[in-house]
């Protein structure tokens, strides 16, 4: 009778005795293991211990080349990033969530058990019992949602919700993006000492201000802030009505305004000073000529955007 007695008064004690053991693997696995704890038959079944005090983050993916899972392949260095940096996080806190990998091809039977048919899945087991039992008392794995990418920041921003303090990723520095600023700021200080003399001509900003002036006077701002397409259906680029203009329309008229401004400077200082009689009077028969098919292009638009328009010149 004593002996039965006994081990009924020191059975809970060996349940917590093997309980602390099932812990203390479990750190010593993730600790050997840069944060991440590689997950089969045995060490799932420790860490999805039913009386679980802990937590855990577990990444169900197929990574063999065999499987052809190229998300997978995308998806775990952003998972190991986000555990190493949960492996900084003090002792007191960081062992009481673990980050955990199952491989299909390492532990076929976990997949089959859960049913899973598709990687990369993440999976988190709330603790069963003791103070990081969630208040609603949720045992059931939870599934995180990936519509925000594989990226690691939103992924350690979803995990931070389940873990026992936030988990302090920072994204690594993008040696690459600093190195390329670099080269397109010597590439334009090199540069600068050619483009220096075209940036110096008063031929250079005389352009520049004619264009942005026809730009503007042809209609820019007015689709920019009534927010118009470029064109309409079918290729349509002429808008009907004094209410509405096509991004396609501006360029056009731009390019006739600006053709009909050449013409007449080029009618009133150029013609002039030529030396020549035949040649000053060609010039003008052609520019002359210009201007009137360049103002009857112009009527001719205006007469389409507004039906009934009755005047036309040449078309």
């Amino acid at each position: 009778m004593l002996l039965p007695l006994l081990a009924l008064l020191f059975a809970p004690l060996c349940l917590a005795a093997s309980f602390q053991t099932d812990h203390a693997k479990l750190v010593q696995l993730a600790a050997s293991s840069n944060g991440v704890i590689r997950l089969d038959e045995h060490s799932y079944k420790l860490l999805t211990n039913p009386k679980r005090t802990w937590s855990a983050s577990v990444q169900f993916t197929a990574l063999d080349k065999k499987r052809r899972c190229g998300p997978c392949k995308d998806f775990d260095p952003n998972w190991n990033a986000v555990a190493k940096a949960w492996s900084t996080v003090p002792a007191a806190e960081r062992d009481n969530h673990f980050f955990g990998t199952v491989d299909f091809d390492h532990a076929m039977s976990i997949f089959q058990q859960l049913g899973l048919q598709s990687a990369p899945v993440v999976q988190v087991l709330p603790a069963v019992e003791g103070p990081r039992r969630p208040a609603s008392g949720r045992s059931n794995p939870i599934a995180l949602d990936f519509s925000g990418g594989f990226d690691a920041a939103p992924l350690a921003e979803q995990l931070s919700r389940h873990t026992p303090v936030p988990i302090p990723y920072k994204a690594p520095i993008d040696y690459s993006r600093i190195a390329s600023g670099l080269f397109v700021l010597l590439s334009f200080v090199a540069a600068l000492r050619f483009i220096s003399p075209i940036l110096k001509s008063r031929w250079t900003w005389a352009a520049i201000t004619i264009i942005t002036s026809l730009i503007m006077t042809s209609g820019f701002m007015f689709v920019r802030i009534r927010g118009m397409p470029y064109n309409g259906p079918n290729g349509q680029w002429i808008a009907g009505g004094y209410q509405t203009q096509f991004g396609q329309e501006v360029h056009v008229i731009a390019m006739i305004y600006g053709t009909l401004a050449g013409g007449f400077l080029m009618l009133t200082l150029v013609v002039p000073n030529q030396l020549s009689p035949s040649r000053q009077r060609m010039q003008i028969y052609l520019w002359t000529g210009v201007i009137f098919v360049m103002y009857s292009v112009l009527v001719s638009i205006f007469k389409e955007k507004n039906r009934g328009y009755p005047f036309r010149l040449l078309l």
